[in-house]
């Protein structure tokens, strides 16, 4: 749902400018010195690019998710630091707060995260807890007016630079899977909390991923989100079903602009007399990915509508997760092809950190593997639900 369209085209018009105006230069230096700089950081706060799905009321944009989207396909076209830079505060990091927080939170935490003066991260993540996300080992034991944290969580996305943390805990010993798991709000002042330096990664250089660590870290009791224990597991749910939406699409705007490098290459090489594109094994990559894109594309707008109307969309949201996500990883290894040795090369050409960037988006917010397993669950709960509903409209029935 789109609230006023000239007013939206004029926010998608300003971020597509600094997309290709300012950010794009900016990716070298991002590249080399492993972070995004402070002053397009600020750029980004004073666009209000931290606060995109933070509803208006606590200063941010209220986007909705199809507005959410079509943002992200245009940002998500310059260094994929960039979007994770801003991501995490207008996806996983302060979602959570917006859906399940009491009022007291919300207007406590949402505004400065909303501005970007404070960064969050969401930290589920655990050495026992990826995939399988239920199998949560940090404890929560209530001490006063205090909740006692201990435990760690890795792989975590703005870990080492955030202000903020939504952590799962357990908070019922003894209790397994998702039951007795709490989510809290934690600040990096909390006695008790640190973090490690950010992780040597294959891709993403200017994305700081690290270890969060919790010794005895006390957490006033009002920092529990929604005020009841038990309910955290079923919070971060919500927080992913719309964030594997944005997701995908933050998957999809990598795959228009390697496309778009691709044909720039191609029709500027020569190769037999004539220029690369017009060797037809090359259009048919190109065709492929084209296609790919439209698919990814349509999946996510479609789904971010029905969303957006209020309808279940738990099956189209890990589908589209799935999807987006290895289009873009098969997207990547075409556009290498096309632009030959040059792709390999760092020298010649960045698609090759693309390449290495993008390979990421198959592993979090559940594994590609994960999601096929989920998806083929729900398809199964539907047909079990109506036996006689034809495939093709298994995702129409989803009530799992």
């Amino acid at each position: 749902m789109i609230r006023d369209q000239q007013a939206f085209d004029s926010f998608l018009h300003e971020v597509r400018h600094f997309v290709h105006e300012t950010a794009m230069a900016r990716e070298d230096d991002i590249e080399r010195c492993d972070e995004v700089p402070a002053d397009l950081v600020q750029t980004m706060r004073d666009k209000g690019f931290f606060g995109w799905s933070i509803p208006e009321s606590y200063g941010g944009a209220g986007l909705t998710t199809e507005e959410l989207v079509l943002a992200a396909f245009e940002l998500s076209q310059c260094s994929v630091a960039v979007r994770a830079r801003v991501g995490t505060n207008t996806g996983i990091g302060s979602e959570g707060i917006v859906v399940d927080g009491t009022e007291q939170q919300k207007h406590h935490y949402l505004p400065p995260l909303a501005s970007g003066e404070w960064t969050a991260c969401l930290a589920v993540t655990e050495p026992d807890a990826g995939s399988e996300a239920t199998n949560v080992k940090t404890t929560a034991r209530r001490d006063g007016d205090h909740y006692v944290l201990n435990g760690q969580k890795c792989y975590i996305t703005n870990g080492p630079i955030a202000d903020v943390f939504t952590v799962t805990a357990r908070t019922e010993p003894g209790s397994t899977g998702a039951k007795g798991v709490s989510a809290f709000i934690v600040e990096r002042h909390f006695p008790g909390l640190s973090t490690s330096a950010p992780y040597r990664k294959m891709g993403q250089a200017g994305s700081p991923v690290g270890d969060v660590f919790f010794n005895e870290c006390r957490v006033p009791v009002g920092n529990l989100i929604g005020g009841v224990e038990g309910q955290g597991f079923r919070t971060v749910m919500k927080t992913l079903n719309k964030q594997r939406i944005h997701l995908a699409a933050l998957s999809t705007g990598p795959a228009m602009r390697m496309l778009a490098m691709a044909l720039e290459h191609t029709t500027a090489r020569v190769q037999f007399g004539q220029p690369v594109a017009n060797h037809q094994l090359v259009q048919g990559m190109i065709a492929d990915c084209q296609t790919d894109i439209f698919a990814a594309r349509s999946m996510i707008l479609e789904t971010a509508r029905k969303r957006d109307r209020g309808e279940d969309v738990v099956l189209e949201a890990s589908m589209c997760k799935y999807f987006a996500t290895e289009m873009c990883g098969r997207v990547a290894d075409r556009c290498v092809q096309m632009f030959g040795g040059a792709g390999y090369v760092a020298d010649h050409a960045s698609i090759e950190r693309w390449y290495r960037d993008v390979r990421l988006f198959r592993l979090y917010e559940g594994t590609s593997q994960i999601h096929q397993l989920n998806i083929a669950k729900q398809v199964f709960a539907a047909h079990r639900h109506n036996e006689r509903a034809p495939i093709a409209s298994v995702a129409g029935h989803s009530h799992v």
